[in-house]
């Protein structure tokens, strides 16, 4: 059976009140690309290169940068944590970050940016410049990092208050430093990350992971799990972009009709929010009061 859909790539805007999508890529397989004929007929404009996910979604980042506004910590279903890649380009924007990981994904969890031993004055060749791939513990799997903590080592959070009652699970966190590469001995610049893992108390297994650097300031478990947690927010965005405003609808096949539809409906969905927030007697932010019919002005006659 064939389906036909769009896979689109969306940057969301979200505080503990409110979130809304900002930025849209819509995603090209390489064979449309390479097609002309069918590239023709959705009418694709010239020039466009492929790119993956996860670069479009750094290409929504850099667009929300350009536009100023104030950096948020990114969050990340595992499509994209997984790229080391693209955590490591969120470190270089400066930008603060907790992403779902699968429990596949190798780590340390000492510093493996050991100290490299002077060499003898009897050997020749280059000097060492990384330790000795033997030199190093044997990364694990985040799953066997898990299995392997102490029971004391887990503690229960509440995150919270949902439409079945309290958001609560066990949670642990400690440092971490991935181990991308590390068999075909490439040598990405280790940095230490945080790691959170969930595991249900009913449970047989950890159920998610998450790596995440949020900045300088002391990081407490229950910040941490709130931070990985808020993906919620746009999993209710795209629910009620869809069921409301008919995301899912558009049955175009050219590309500036699905831009311009993605636009309208982010426009309708940023307009509820609002009044949404304007209804509230403690608005989370200050925004201009609705125009009355006083407001509102007519053709001028001439005397």
């Amino acid at each position: 059976m064939v389906t036909n859909c769009q896979v689109a790539v969306s940057l969301h805007w979200s505080s503990p009140a409110a979130s809304c999508p900002l930025v849209w890529r819509l995603y090209l397989p390489q064979a449309w690309l390479e097609d002309p004929a069918r590239a023709a007929e959705v009418k694709l404009p010239a020039g466009i290169a492929y790119r993956s996910k996860t670069e479009l979604a750094l290409e929504a980042i850099d667009q929300a940068l350009a536009w100023e506004l104030p950096p948020l910590p990114v969050l990340a279903d595992s499509a994209y944590g997984n790229d080391f890649s693209f955590r490591q380009a969120l470190r270089e924007r400066q930008l603060q970050y907790a992403v779902q990981v699968e429990p596949t994904t190798v780590v340390w969890t000492t510093d493996p940016n050991l100290p490299v031993s002077a060499p003898a004055k009897n050997k020749v060749g280059r000097p060492r410049r990384y330790p000795p791939p033997e030199a190093l513990a044997r990364p694990q799997s985040l799953e066997e990092v898990a299995r392997q903590l102490p029971a004391a080592a887990w503690r229960r959070v509440t995150w919270r208050q949902g439409s079945r009652g309290a958001q609560r699970s066990r949670f642990v966190m400690l440092k971490v430093w991935a181990a991308h590469g590390w068999q075909q001995q490439l040598h990405p610049r280790r940095v230490m990350e945080w790691l959170l893992v969930q595991w249900p108390q009913d449970e047989a297994e950890p159920t998610k992971y998450w790596l995440a650097q949020l900045g300088t300031q002391p990081l407490g478990l229950r910040r941490f799990v709130r931070t990985a947690k808020a993906r919620w927010r746009i999993e209710q965005d795209y629910r009620e972009l869809k069921e409301e405003l008919g995301l899912d609808h558009y049955e175009g096949r050219q590309w500036l009709g699905w831009q311009h539809h993605v636009c309208l409906v982010t426009i309708a969905y940023a307009f509820l929010r609002a009044e949404q927030a304007r209804l509230k007697k403690n608005c989370w932010c200050e925004l201009e009061p609705a125009p009355g019919p006083q407001a509102t002005a007519g053709p001028a006659h001439p005397a």
